[in-house]
């Protein structure tokens, strides 16, 4: 019987995606690819991550290799909070599920810096019982160090917990580990999926 509900948060209550916010906006295809390959697509946004560097190394050593330049690099490293913003229909589940005395945990991908920024930002982190970002555990998923480090830290019986993610690799290790996955597909509703997860 699932008690406990673990989300990732990007895509699945946050949405994060730079090249929409890049279309949007109307940067020209060939800056867009480039800023999505050399800064989101870098190995120095898995380390930030991972809690490896900091975002000044980062900027640092991505201006070594790119053709942006440091101070276009650092202009898109103070957007990122404006990339992300609620999913709202599925933040929205979040109040009921606590009320039918489910506990709500996060496990997520993130840097540390904008984590602290979004946390005191967004009003829905109330409702949660307890959480990891990967910078703070210097691991991220689909490793299962950062799942068991959860698991252990708030005492969580593997098969009495579901997890959510948009991304289906990081749902195979929970699985792999006894949890009960959802993949969610980058829905922006997800509330009838977690209904069908519970009920069998």
């Amino acid at each position: 019987m699932v008690k406990n509900l673990i989300f990732d948060l990007g895509n699945v209550l946050i949405s994060f995606k730079p090249s929409e916010y890049f279309d949007k906006n109307n940067y020209p295809e060939t800056i867009k690819a480039t800023i999505l390959s050399d800064i989101f697509g870098s190995q120095e946004w898995l380390m930030l991550d991972k809690g490896e560097i900091t975002t000044l190394e980062a900027i640092d050593s991505i201006a070594k290799k790119s053709s942006l330049n440091k101070k276009e690099i650092d202009h898109i490293f103070n957007l990122r909070t404006d990339l992300m913003f609620p999913l709202d229909q599925n933040v929205r589940l979040l109040p009921e599920l606590k009320k039918r005395g489910f506990r709500l945990y996060y496990l997520s991908n993130f840097p540390l810096d904008i984590f602290d920024e979004i946390k005191d930002g967004y009003y829905f982190f109330k409702y949660f019982d307890g959480g990891l970002i990967s910078a703070e555990v210097k691991s991220s998923k689909p490793d299962d160090p950062i799942y068991k480090t959860l698991l252990e830290k708030y005492s969580l019986i593997p098969g009495e917990c579901l997890f959510i993610d948009d991304l289906e690799i990081n749902v195979k290790t929970a699985e792999a580990i006894g949890m009960k996955g959802l993949f969610t597909h980058g829905s922006l509703e997800i509330s009838k999926e977690i209904e069908k997860a519970l009920a069998t």
